[in-house]
């Protein structure tokens, strides 16, 4: 039998095209899909579309989208042998990341993709993208999924999604993973680095589909005031402060922040030490700055993305799990998240 891949078009640049009338962009109907994209006629997979009644353009982003695109998974699982997201590219990677930790269990491909530029204009990245992203969808080897995880493709590269962060507007390289290998790189052929590709889980899909937000970030800046942490920290019904510092875990190291962090910890607010750089890791302890946070309670994040650590932080705070547990998990590498 042809191997099946479901596509999931939730909106973004790539499933636009342009009305002859007005010049407007505007989304197309994927049911027509081949129209746009003919080269998947000669594709020997076979492809089911749905589509959200409104495509949504991904700034607009939210966690009940996710429970509604791993729930779209969970019940059509069994039908297909992967799934391709099709998503706008600002917010791709906390898709990515969200679903990681969503899926329990993962045994089949979940890619997402997009595009810069959209499907519909003569020099668009999508059709390449979209081609390839089935086409690692579909791969096998003796039965088995190649790539059993959930992983964004563009231009060229399939990167592990929770390990991606977006850091491009305006070239077709929108996407970089600076601590974690790539998972294939597409030229005249395929190639998949084995060895970085996660290992087949074992079990049934877990779907998870509780997730609590009520996180917050902040972000640390020479002559950051106590007004500005105190207002963060002072958020009503506050569970977890994603704190964003400089190189590797550092921050002032002035007696009121540390006081101010303290005491939130001691409330039971999770802190969670997240570096601003875009590659390297938090290594609490390493430096003076960083030492007052360890000793104090803050959890280090060692080399995960913001936009996993985000995502991590809902999905575990929407199991409930004990405050123990809790800094234990967002230590450990649930899903590839983190270098161990």
């Amino acid at each position: 039998m042809k191997p099946s891949v479901l596509l999931i078009y939730t909106g973004g640049t790539i499933g636009m095209v342009q009305d002859p009338k007005s010049g407007e962009l505007k989304p197309f109907d994927f049911s027509h899909l081949s129209e746009q994209v003919p080269e998947l006629k000669k594709f020997d997979v076979s492809i089911s579309v749905i589509a959200f009644e409104e495509p949504l353009d991904s700034s607009d982003m939210e966690p009940e989208i996710w429970v509604k695109m791993a729930k779209a998974i969970e019940e059509n699982y069994d039908k297909y042998d992967g799934f391709v997201i099709l998503h706008g590219s600002d917010t791709m990677s906390f898709t990515a990341s969200a679903l990681s930790f969503m899926l329990e269990n993962l045994a089949k491909p979940v890619v997402l993709t997009g595009s810069q530029l959209p499907i519909g204009t003569i020099r668009t990245d999508g059709k390449e993208n979209l081609i390839t992203a089935i086409e690692i969808a579909s791969a096998k080897k003796n039965g088995l999924a190649l790539v059993p995880e959930v992983c964004i493709y563009f231009e060229y590269k399939l990167y592990r999604g929770n390990r991606t962060h977006k850091f491009n507007a305006e070239q077709f390289q929108a996407f970089q993973s600076p601590n974690y290998p790539e998972l294939a790189e597409a030229g005249v052929h395929l190639k998949y680095n084995q060895g970085a590709i996660g290992k087949l889980a074992k079990g049934k899909l877990k779907v998870h589909t509780n997730l609590n937000t009520n996180i917050a970030v902040l972000k640390m800046f020479p002559g950051i005031g106590a007004e500005a942490v105190k207002a963060a920290l002072s958020i009503k019904g506050l569970r977890a402060l994603i704190l964003e510092t400089f190189g590797a875990g550092n921050a002032p190291s002035k007696k009121w922040l540390l006081d101010l962090l303290q005491g939130a910890i001691k409330k039971g607010i999770v802190v969670y030490n997240v570096t601003q750089c875009n590659a390297g890791s938090v290594e609490q302890g390493k430096y003076k700055t960083s030492a007052g946070l360890k000793k104090i309670g803050v959890t280090g994040g060692a080399d995960i993305t913001y936009e996993a650590a985000v995502a991590k932080l809902m999905f575990l705070l929407g199991q409930g799990l004990p405050e123990k547990k809790l800094k234990t998990e967002l230590q450990s590498s649930l899903r590839g998240e983190i270098s161990e």
